[in-house]
């Protein structure tokens, strides 16, 4: 197959998946839910940051599509919460895409559904491209991991609306410069939000819970804006 072709069939499912990710986001913004998409690469602590995330929020009105390869370990853990969970899983694909959250979205809506967290495969380079209709990207580095991750994959990290960096508990016993990870990663996203924390000692977490609330009051004001210009636009007819 020649290289014009691949790029055609990259463009298409590229299009396309963006498409019905538009059509996820038209959906999830009407329902006032927050959808997050968090990703990392294996091992920097998703699962666990977001076990401690929701004993902190609360069960009540969240929910979780929970993406991995193979089995449903992960949501079996989330579901201990008492919070709903549909594990999807892609097989051979190193990603969720938009198809596959669509297709979850009426399986994992509680009543009083307002907050969604779409814990993506662990991989720092497929899901950058792939948008899920989401509010917003969610990186997550630990410092068990190289400093200059954001350098290796700079999609990801200019993808992204936050960074956390995860584990910093362990930061006195790891060789890790966390001064110039979030160097390399605003150099490469100087918009970038990045958060220090663990979900083992607690450290940062009441600022993540910040940030999150942050979110979902920006996309309720975003909400009454639309519902006031539509109702101006009623009023001039």
């Amino acid at each position: 197959m020649s290289q014009r072709r691949l790029v055609e069939i990259e463009t298409n499912i590229l299009a396309r998946n963006d498409a019905i990710a538009e059509g996820n986001r038209r959906r999830l913004e009407a329902d006032g839910v927050l959808a997050l998409n968090l990703v990392s690469s294996p091992g920097s602590g998703k699962t666990t940051l977001l076990v401690d995330t929701i004993r902190r929020l609360g069960a009540e009105g969240v929910a979780v599509i929970e993406g991995d390869q193979q089995t449903a370990n992960d949501a079996q853990r989330i579901r201990e919460t008492g919070v709903p969970a549909l594990q999807v899983n892609t097989g051979k694909g190193c990603h969720l895409n938009a198809s596959m959250v669509e297709r979850a979205l009426p399986q994992v809506s509680p009543p009083g559904l307002g907050l969604l967290f779409i814990e993506n495969v662990g991989n720092l380079v497929c899901p950058a491209g792939f948008d899920l209709g989401e509010d917003a990207k969610v990186v997550i580095l630990s410092v068990t991991e190289g400093e200059d991750k954001p350098l290796k994959y700079p999609h990801m990290f200019a993808a992204a609306s936050l960074m956390l960096l995860s584990k910093v508990d362990l930061a006195p016993h790891v060789d890790f410069d966390m001064d110039a990870c979030e160097a390399y990663a605003r150099r490469i996203n100087p918009e970038l939000e990045i958060l220090r924390l663990s979900a083992t000692s607690g450290e940062g977490m009441d600022a993540w819970l910040d940030w999150i609330d942050a979110r979902r009051e920006a996309l309720r004001q975003r909400a009454l804006s639309r519902a006031r210009q539509h109702l101006a636009m009623l009023e001039q007819r």
